[in-house]
């Protein structure tokens, strides 16, 4: 059976450059090869596309963007191409793509952005397309249209820069403190803070308008955080529920990626009952907001014992010890198989 080129396509302009390194070389080294080979197509933090031939191990280490290992590149914008097209001297080589695999995180890459460019040259895309990639980045709307469909959600408002302070104190007032001071449209906990008080308020608007020029102040939801990583397009398949626990504050950028005082319990320690109801939910806020392939849904179990949405990530954090690959492999799908099934929900849709 002929081997299918799947474009795994990392890095990009996001301050989450670093996180899809190590992705996108977790992907690359487990992807079967028996059945795939991988394509692997560098976006630099400047944006400059490139097809790297190097050692894989560059890319964690973040040393693949050298003239010895790339070369210039972009895909072809004719449908019928479905191509890579890779400059070699004064012509171009043409690399036939069976489909591609956007292993990019937060802003230009899992905003819809990359998914359109590969909708719009009819190149089978692995994952979620580009309405629910911008949804799911976008915190309000994707909050709106799953309450639309019968999902609690925290309480918030949203701020443009054009806002008042005193605008600002009087949401934060509304809603109530603590409270969340978020972007509305970034990954990674970046830009995020919980404000206790009044006086912390200020500081946290200025970090957060560094990521967006939209912003959502958010009622703090008690309880804790779980997780559940779904598949699928129409048929779907879900993995355990993780659970996460705080020693204190939030899961943010450090606690996500070093976990130095949190824990991640697989399976969540909750009831067969609730985790049944939550897996439910996931699957609804899953299909409300159009996702296909994979993505992971984020929910509050309240002290009440109330599910409330968070946000779905469309390509979650994916290394073998990732989130989504642990709660998968919870249910015995390896991380082997879960890249293979994705990529077979891409060719064969």
């Amino acid at each position: 059976m002929k081997k299918l080129n799947v474009a795994v396509v990392f890095g990009g302009c996001s301050p989450e450059y670093s996180v899809s390194l190590e992705s996108a070389h977790a992907v690359i080294t487990h992807m079967d090869r028996t059945r795939y080979n991988p394509v692997p197509v560098g976006i630099s933090s400047t944006g400059n596309w490139l097809y790297f031939t190097g050692d894989t191990e560059k890319i964690r280490a973040d040393t693949w963007n050298s003239p010895a290992d790339c070369t210039p590149a972009l895909v072809s914008p004719n449908r019928d191409a479905h191509a890579l097209l890779v400059q070699v001297g004064a012509g171009l080589e043409k690399i036939s793509l069976d489909a591609a695999f956007p292993v990019l995180h937060g802003r230009n890459g899992e905003d819809g952005t990359v998914q359109g460019l590969f909708e719009l040259v009819g190149i089978p895309l692995v994952g979620c397309g580009v309405l629910a990639s911008a949804l799911c980045m976008d915190k309000d709307r994707a909050h709106k249209l799953a309450q639309a469909a019968g999902i609690t959600i925290p309480f918030s408002t949203v701020l443009t820069k054009k806002a008042s302070k005193e605008d600002a104190f009087a949401c934060a007032e509304k809603l109530g403190y603590p409270l969340f001071v978020k972007p509305v449209r970034a990954g990674s906990s970046y830009g995020i803070t919980r404000v206790t008080g009044c006086g912390e308020l200020p500081a946290a608007l200025e970090l957060a308008f560094e990521y967006d020029d939209h912003i959502i102040l958010e009622e703090a939801i008690s309880g804790f955080e779980v997780g559940c990583a779904v598949l699928g397009n129409d048929t779907l398949t879900v993995g355990e529920l993780d659970e996460i626990e705080l020693a204190d504050g939030f899961f943010d950028f450090t606690e996500k990626y070093t976990l130095k005082t949190s824990a991640i319990h697989v399976p969540a320690r909750i009831s067969p009952a609730k985790a049944a109801e939550m897996k439910e939910v996931a699957q609804q806020i899953y299909k409300a907001l159009g996702c296909q392939g994979f993505a992971r849904v984020d929910m509050f179990l309240d002290k009440d014992g109330r599910v409330v949405f968070n946000e779905v990530n469309t390509i979650p954090g994916f290394t073998a010890h990732s989130r989504y690959p642990s709660m998968m492999k919870a249910i015995g799908m390896s991380f082997e198989q879960v890249i293979s099934n994705v990529i077979e929900l891409a060719v064969s849709g």
